[in-house]
Parts: structure tokens; C-alpha cells; sequence
């Protein structure tokens, strides 16, 4: 029972929260300032449990914190743990998972390891319907409470078990979304997640349709030959990779948000290395990920400045959704002195510190050759190879 206590007395705090007691108290502290909380508590304390102000400032917290991932407006109603926060899907992720589901003519999904229920929720939002399964009392019960405050509870049934005893059978499809962090940190060998990826696999294949999230940084060679790897990113930002089972074996894309926009993989060769042009294209990390930068490269008519290093030149400013330009002005030999003088010399007061195949740290060259920004100019450079040589790129965004 010793054992036990922990667990029952953050189901108990929780509970508390659901109360109306507890939700009045959550409305009254929404949006507490960090720096406020002690006052906030200390006045609190004189009419509510000790025990329910802590759990309603923590809730408070994490949910300012989930806001980034899934809006003020849901964050504000939903319920939160910390690994919760930390782990679960960005809505937007999320949803374009459940649309591309939906468009399978999935209608019921069995949601293994559903965590605090993001996944569950935009699932349900596209209306399927959802076993959302785990095994940790307390996030299954947070699970339970987000299906119902945002209204849910008829497409959502939250289910407090081993997924491995879980029967899929029912179900048109998994989704499997593994625990990728341990006690010391976040986990990189997928057979270190949690339930491994072989399992997840094995559920998969036993389903006529199956989506597994995994890290973005898995092994292309860890892709079952009968998946579809898919690699998304948010805003610029690589978030996750999906396989995806029951749909195009061995298919590539990358997916960037909003759009989406999604570039397939047809197989072809590197682009060749050529010299720096006047524009300087960096594919989206979704598009790197997935081993695509050819497929970005080729409508471009755009070559590598290195053999090693993902970086698209050409002559020529033609519009793409999966890459970012600039326009370089200037290509020196790496030399900190130089680049300071040059800032000077163009009153740079904004400096912008991009790296690919360089061991330099962008912050700390940033102090060196920029301790007093005075200018009002603007630039970025890029710390890089070119045909093996450590090399400075300067310019700016591109415009057309």
C-alpha cells in the first residue's frame, strides 16, 4: 500500500479540481503571474485546502505552458500532468494525423498509451471514434476529464490498462503514440521506447490501418519496409515522424504545417555540388529528415554547396513552400575578426547566426564579433562548408 499512496494522493488532488470547489478555484487563479504565486497562495489558504491551492496554482501553470501546443482557448478548459505537457501531440500535428485517418475511411480508432488524450481529442474532433488506453491511473483519469469538459465523452472511452492486453480487433485502425522519455532523460533507441517500437509494429501490422509516432530522428533503416514514414513540422519546426501502415509501402514524405504542404519522395539522386550562386535555399527540417532535399533542390535547378551538408544553392529566386531564401552578398573564409569589422563597417545591429557542418557555437560568436549591437542594419550568416572548406555566407532573406 506504501507503495501506492503517491499515486492516490495525486488522484485525490485531482479529484478535488473536478469539484466545484475546485473548478471555481481554477477559474479564480487562471493566468496567475509566476511571480505572484506565493502571495496568491497565502491568501487562498485562509478559505480553500492547503492541498487544492497547490494542485489548482499547478494546474494554473501547466496550463499556460500546454497553451503553445494547443491554444489558449482549449489549454484554458483542458486538464494537464507534467510528462503530459512535456510529451503530448501539438493539436496541429494532431489533427492533420486524425484528418489523414479520417480520409482512410477510418471510422473507430484504439488510441494505445493516449497519454493526457490530445490525440484522442482531435480524433474525435474529426469524428471517430476513440478507446483511448493507458496505464498510469492519473493520466488516464486527466484523459477521462479533457473527453469531457471539451464535450467529447460520446466518441471518447477512456480506459485505465496494460495496452498489452488490449484486443484491436474492433477497431479500424491504432494509433500508438510510445513513451520516448526514462528517468534520465529522453530516450533515442526506438527499442528503448516505451512499449518498444517492435511491439507498437506487431499492433500495427495486426490492423488494417495503423499510425505510429516516433521521434524524428529514427534511423531511416529502422522503417519497416511495409510502412510509410512520414516526417512533420510545425512553424519551421521539426515535431515528429509517423509510420504509417495500411497505406503506401515504403512511401516517404514530409509534411510541413500550416498547409499542409507535403513533398513525396521519387527516389532521386543527390544534387550535384556547384559553386555558391546568388541564393541560398535552407530546406525545411521536415525535408532534411526525411531525405527529400533533391526532391526541394530539383524544381530550384539547384545544387549543393557540399557534398555533405543540406544547404541548396542556385542562380535563380523561384518560390517554394519547403525551403527558406536568402540572398548572399558575401562568401569569406571562416574568421571571426573579419566577419566583426564587416558588421561595423555595415552599422549591422541585428544579427542572425545559422549552422550546418560547423562546430562553432552561434551564441557565443554572436558575443564575440557582435558584444554591443549600435547598428540598424540587419544580416545572417551562415556558418558552413563549402567543398570542404569552413566557410561564412552572408546575406539576408530573400524577397521577390
Amino acid at each position: 500500500m506504501a507503495h501506492n499512496e503517491p499515486v492516490n494522493d495525486h488522484l485525490h488532488a485531482f479529484a478535488q479540481l473536478l469539484t466545484p470547489e475546485g473548478r471555481a478555484l481554477l477559474d479564480e487563479v487562471r493566468g496567475t503571474d509566476p511571480a505572484a504565486e506565493l502571495a496568491v497562495a497565502t491568501r487562498l489558504r485562509r478559505q480553500h485546502p492547503a492541498e487544492l491551492v497547490s494542485a489548482a496554482l499547478g494546474q494554473a501553470r501547466l496550463r499556460q505552458r500546454a497553451a503553445a501546443k494547443f491554444g489558449t482557448a482549449d489549454a484554458e478548459r483542458m486538464f494537464f500532468t507534467p510528462n503530459g505537457v512535456e510529451q503530448s501531440t501539438r493539436s496541429a500535428v494532431a489533427a492533420h494525423r486524425a484528418e489523414r485517418l479520417r480520409a482512410l475511411g477510418v471510422a473507430s480508432v484504439a488510441d494505445l498509451c493516449c497519454g493526457i488524450g490530445g490525440d484522442a481529442v482531435a480524433l474525435a474532433r474529426a469524428g471517430i471514434r476513440v478507446l483511448a488506453v493507458d496505464r498510469d491511473p492519473l493520466t488516464a483519469a486527466v484523459a477521462r476529464a479533457n473527453a469531457e469538459t471539451l464535450g467529447l465523452s460520446e466518441l471518447i472511452e477512456v480506459r485505465e490498462a496494460d495496452v498489452a492486453g488490449i484486443d484491436t480487433a474492433p477497431y479500424d485502425a491504432v494509433f500508438v503514440d510510445p513513451a520516448r522519455r526514462g528517468g534520465r532523460g529522453r530516450v533515442f533507441d526506438p527499442e528503448a521506447y516505451s512499449p518498444p517500437l517492435s511491439w507498437a509494429v506487431e499492433a500495427a501490422r495486426a490492423a488494417p490501418h495503423a499510425a505510429l509516432k516516433v521521434a524524428p530522428g529514427i534511423p531511416h533503416e529502422a522503417v519497416p519496409e511495409e510502412a510509410e514514414a512520414e516526417w512533420i513540422s510545425d512553424g519551421g519546426d521539426v515535431k515528429e515522424a509517423v509510420l504509417w501502415f495500411g497505406t503506401e509501402p515504403g512511401r516517404v514524405r514530409a509534411t510541413l504545417l500550416p498547409g499542409p504542404r507535403t513533398l513525396l519522395g521519387r527516389g532521386l539522386p543527390d544534387p550535384g555540388v556547384r559553386p555558391v550562386g546568388r541564393y541560398l535555399y535552407e530546406p525545411d527540417g521536415a525535408v532534411i529528415r526525411a531525405h527529400l532535399v533533391a526532391e526541394a533542390a530539383e524544381p530550384l535547378d539547384g545544387g549543393l554547396i557540399d557534398p555533405t551538408i543540406a544547404y541548396v544553392t542556385a542562380d535563380e529566386l523561384r518560390p517554394t513552400p519547403y525551403a527558406t531564401a536568402y540572398e548572399i552578398t558575401d562568401r569569406l573564409p571562416f574568421n571571426a575578426k573579419r566577419l566583426k569589422a564587416l558588421l561595423r563597417e555595415r552599422e549591422v545591429g541585428t544579427l542572425t547566426v545559422k549552422k550546418r557542418g560547423s562546430a562553432v557555437e552561434p551564441e557565443e560568436l554572436r558575443r564575440k564579433v557582435l558584444p554591443k549591437p549600435q547598428g540598424t542594419g540587419s544580416m545572417t550568416v551562415f556558418l558552413t562548408r563549402v567543398a570542404g572548406a569552413p566557410t561564412m555566407l552572408l546575406g539576408r532573406p530573400a524577397t521577390p
